[in-house]
Formats: C-alpha cells, structure tokens, sequence
C-alpha cells in the first residue's frame, strides 16, 4: 500500500497513469510528495490537436489515505477530485470521487454525454488497469 501512495502522492508520476495520446505534461514543481496548497500546473491535450493549460491546486492531504484536488484554471466550469486509497486482500483499492461542471451552459451539455463523459471514461479505466498491474495480485480463475 505505501509504495502506491507513494506513486500516487507524487505529481510527476501522473504522466505514467494517463493515457500517452493525450500528451500529458507537469509544467510545474518539484518531483516528491505532494502537500496541501501545492499548486500543480500542466498541459494536456483532452482531444486531438486541442492543448488545455490546466492549474489545479492540493487542497486535502491525509498521508497514506485520500487527497483532493481543485481546479483554479482550466477546461471546466469547475472540478473536485477526490482520491481514496484502500488496503485490499488482493493489494490496493483506489475510488475516485469526481464532481465537475462544464462551461459554455447548453453548449457543455450537449458535449457532455457524446464527448467529454467518455473521454473521463477511458482516462480512469486506463488507469485502472495501469495500477491493478502495478499494484494488485493476479487471480486465476479455476475450474
């Protein structure tokens, strides 16, 4: 469990746990552990041939359990992340608790469900299927 906080508690490892094609970049800080207020600044390209500058800040940190972060500048209207971390029997259980809101009123959510929904879709399950690798026991299934 430790040396998975420790990867995720550290802002310059996001890159390993985002899908490459988004082009994902700390623009940013220091390698190691994050704290509360830390201001994240980064790029990244949510859909082809679009840059988004993107400044979130640290605002929860308990050490080994959860951290939140908060966007002050970017792509949506607003967004609050929250990341829990879990001993688990077979490793690590991560829950993600997201609440966000989406510029640009009727126009945001016409986009939401066709765009901007699926594309938050395949950022988690990418990432969870980088740190279930990473991070969990295989079970066979037998017969």
């Amino acid at each position: 469990m430790k040396s998975a906080w420790d990867l995720l508690a550290d802002p310059s490892n996001l890159a390993k746990i985002t899908p490459s094609e988004m082009g994902f970049i700390i623009t940013s800080g220091e390698p190691g552990p994050m704290f509360q207020g830390q201001i994240i600044t980064y790029k990244v390209s949510p859909f082809a041939g679009v840059k988004s500058n993107w400044v979130t800040e640290i605002t929860h940190v308990l050490k080994g359990s959860y951290f939140v972060d908060e966007q002050r500048f970017g792509p949506y209207k607003m967004w609050h992340h929250e990341h829990h971390i879990y001993p688990h029997e077979r490793g690590v259980l991560m829950k993600d608790k997201i609440s966000y809101k989406l510029p640009m009123g009727f126009l945001g959510r016409l986009f939401h469900p066709i765009v901007v929904k699926p594309q938050l879709m395949k950022i988690f399950s990418y990432r969870e299927k980088v740190l279930n690798e990473m991070f969990n026991q295989k079970v066979e299934a037998s017969a």
